[in-house]
C-alpha cells in the first residue's frame, strides 16, 4: 500500500525543491511535477516529491480525517 500525505509548502528552495510542512516536520521535497506551486499551497507528497496539488478545504478535511484516527 501506498501513502501519500497532505503538506503546506511553507518555502521554495530553488528551481525544483521546497520545504514543507508535514504536521510540524518540516522536510525537502521536489516539486518538479507541480512546478507551479507557491509557498501557502498544499500539495500531496510521495517518497519526497509533490505529485499534485490540493484546495486548501480538502487538506484540512484530509489532515482533520488523520488527526481523528491518531487518536
Amino acid at each position: 500500500m501506498c501513502l501519500a500525505l497532505p503538506a503546506r509548502v511553507i518555502a521554495l528552495d530553488g528551481t525544483d525543491m521546497a520545504v514543507v510542512d508535514l504536521g510540524g516536520v518540516r522536510k525537502r521535497i521536489s516539486i518538479a511535477l507541480v512546478p507551479e506551486v507557491q509557498v501557502g499551497d498544499y500539495v500531496i507528497v510521495h517518497v519526497g516529491y509533490a505529485i499534485g496539488m490540493l484546495d486548501i478545504e480538502e487538506a484540512e478535511a484530509t489532515l482533520k480525517l488523520f488527526a481523528e484516527l491518531a487518536t
